[in-house]
């Protein structure tokens, strides 16, 4: 009787030095083209990030690679000694950030990868917590969580963001009859209040030779306003400011940046720095001129780039970020993100579960009553 020759299962395998994560970028860039194909997730993002964020971070990449050696899925993580409420933790944690705007795992088998991944890390007594962050609905990442909740680890969830984004109509005509009279009528009272006091003109760059030139005028007039008070502009930080410059130049050579300028008489006074991809317009960055708050620059320039992509033919905007009241006079569609807690099932696992998502709570509800 001929033997059954059982086909390899799917293995992890862990990448923790610069040189083989370089090396997996064709991989995993057709990855995300073949499943949740978005800007954030591509390999030259986080690196990038790693590199202006966490130069010294210990990556632990997760990769999985089917029965024929194919990548099928990766999870990028970095371990790190961090505190609960005091408490020394080790954590596995999502090489991101805010300035990542959303995180995931990314599988072509969402829920195999999940199961693989759970198991390989369940075999793991080097961590305490696994923690990924802005996890967007309906992303890859909740079939991970699902799969430990299933499996009886303590987990919890946050919700961090409420990101507003717009489905593009086919036509500016389309589109703008949708928003309220009282809204539009605003926008043209501002208008003509800014024409009134010099030329008004909208530049769009893609690279070239200026381009750098052209970051510092978009880096300055972000930090002339309240971004620039509290300290968080781009410019204010040396790491902030490398990875936005990085990613501008990496973008723009492969045709995927869009800086957006709103000029009077040739002095900005409105910009955003945004990266096209898929058919999407993303907006990292906006800022405008403060002293001009009574003529909206900025949401000026929103009608001026909405016109634009729809010309352009791009399908949807979307502001990322939290959600803020400009954002929301342009829709009422928002993407939700949240952070995802998986502890490790050991007793301290769970005593840090129940701190974070039981004891925690618990306290601030009964000082919030103390104080009524």
């Amino acid at each position: 009787m001929e033997a059954r020759q059982l086909s390899p299962a799917p293995r992890v395998v862990e990448v923790t030095d610069r040189s083989t994560f370089m090396a997996l970028e064709p991989e995993w860039n057709a990855l995300v083209e073949a499943t949740a194909d978005e800007p954030f997730y591509r390999h030259e993002f986080f690196r990038i990030w790693v590199d202006d964020f966490a130069p010294e971070a210990r990556l632990r990449v997760l990769t999985l690679r089917d029965a024929e050696g194919r990548l099928s899925a990766v999870l990028p993580l970095m371990a790190e000694r961090t505190s609960l409420y005091g408490v020394p933790v080790r954590q596995l944690a999502a090489t991101a950030n805010p300035h990542s705007c959303r995180f995931d795992l990314i599988a072509r088998e969402p829920e195999e990868a999940s199961a693989v991944f759970l198991s390989h890390l369940r075999a793991d007594k080097s961590w305490d917590l696994l923690k990924l962050t802005d996890v967007p609905e309906g992303g890859a990442g909740w079939s991970l969580y699902t799969a430990a909740q299933g499996a009886g680890l303590p987990v919890g969830t946050w919700e961090s963001l409420q990101s507003p984004y717009i489905p593009l109509a086919a036509s500016w005509e389309a589109f703008q009859a949708g928003l309220p009279s009282k809204f539009k009528a605003n926008c043209r009272r501002r208008r003509r209040k800014l024409e009134e006091k010099g030329q008004v003109t909208v530049e769009r760059v893609e690279g070239g030779l200026e381009l750098e030139a052209k970051l510092e005028e978009g880096f300055a007039l972000e930090a002339s306003g309240w971004k620039g008070q509290r300290g968080t502009a781009m410019s204010q930080d040396a790491r902030t400011r490398g990875f936005y410059s990085e990613l501008a130049r990496d973008a723009a050579y492969k045709g995927r940046l869009a800086l957006y300028y709103l000029r009077l008489d040739g002095r900005a006074v409105a910009f955003q720095y945004a990266l096209e991809y898929g058919g999407r317009y993303f907006l990292l960055k906006p800022g405008y001129d403060e002293s001009l708050g009574d003529c909206s620059p900025g949401q000026l320039l929103m009608e001026d780039v909405l016109r634009d992509c729809m010309g352009r033919g791009l399908r949807e905007f979307d502001f990322l970020g939290p959600d803020m009241v400009w954002k929301r006079d342009w829709t009422d569609k928002v993407r939700r993100h949240t952070w995802l807690y998986v502890f490790n099932d050991t007793t301290f696992g769970r005593a840090l579960c129940a701190a974070k998502f039981r004891w925690a709570p618990a306290a601030r509800e009964v000082m919030a009553r103390w104080k009524r």
